[in-house]
């Protein structure tokens, strides 16, 4: 049913900035692998096409997949959409929340973190933020998943090892994937 639900809707077709964007991909500290830009390349055009994006990226620990991930979320943010990446622990989740923070701090995206390391306080605050638009790129665990977690613009949902997820949460995350682009990250 959601196959055929995605199927037949049409999905968003994301512009951005090419001068931006290589920017962007200029600030990463390292050389990318061939199957690095290839993934790269592939997730892109996805992302430009009408059609919902439905990716998987598979590679070992240090194939860099996050930086697939960053580029992804780089054009969604400035095409105007919010950014959800999920991940199955707090501290997975915090080490994602680090390496996005790092790599948009010279951009104007502001990134929040939903995770038992941030206060009741800050959860609030990030919702209600996903809410009205102002943040642009929430990194989390499940409680993202919440029926009160509602976004703005949702456009991209990126899902670091999805197999470590419970039933309850993958049928929720099946609700949020119905209606945007979906980049899944695995070993």
């Amino acid at each position: 049913n959601l196959y055929a639900r995605r199927a037949t809707r049409e999905g968003f077709a994301f512009r951005f900035s090419a001068q931006d964007y290589e920017a962007f991909a200029a600030s990463f500290g390292f050389e990318e692998t061939a199957d690095q830009r290839a993934a790269i390349h592939a997730v892109i055009q996805d992302m430009i096409s009408p059609r919902p994006m439905d990716r998987l990226v598979c590679g070992d620990v240090g194939f860099g997949k996050t930086e697939v991930a960053l580029r992804a979320a780089f054009v969604a943010v400035t095409g105007g959409k919010q950014v959800v990446l999920l991940a199955p622990t707090t501290l997975l989740a915090e080490q994602h929340y680090q390496s996005i923070s790092d790599r948009f701090a010279q951009w104007p995206v502001k990134v929040a973190e939903m995770s038992r390391f941030r206060s009741a306080k800050e959860i609030k605050a990030a919702m209600q933020g996903l809410e009205d638009g102002t943040i642009d790129i929430v990194v989390g665990t499940h409680k993202l998943l919440s029926e009160a977690t509602q976004f703005k613009s949702l456009g991209l949902l990126i899902i670091d090892e999805e197999h470590r997820f419970g039933v309850r949460h993958k049928e929720q995350m099946k609700a949020l994937r119905a209606e945007v682009d979906v980049l899944t990250l695995t070993a």
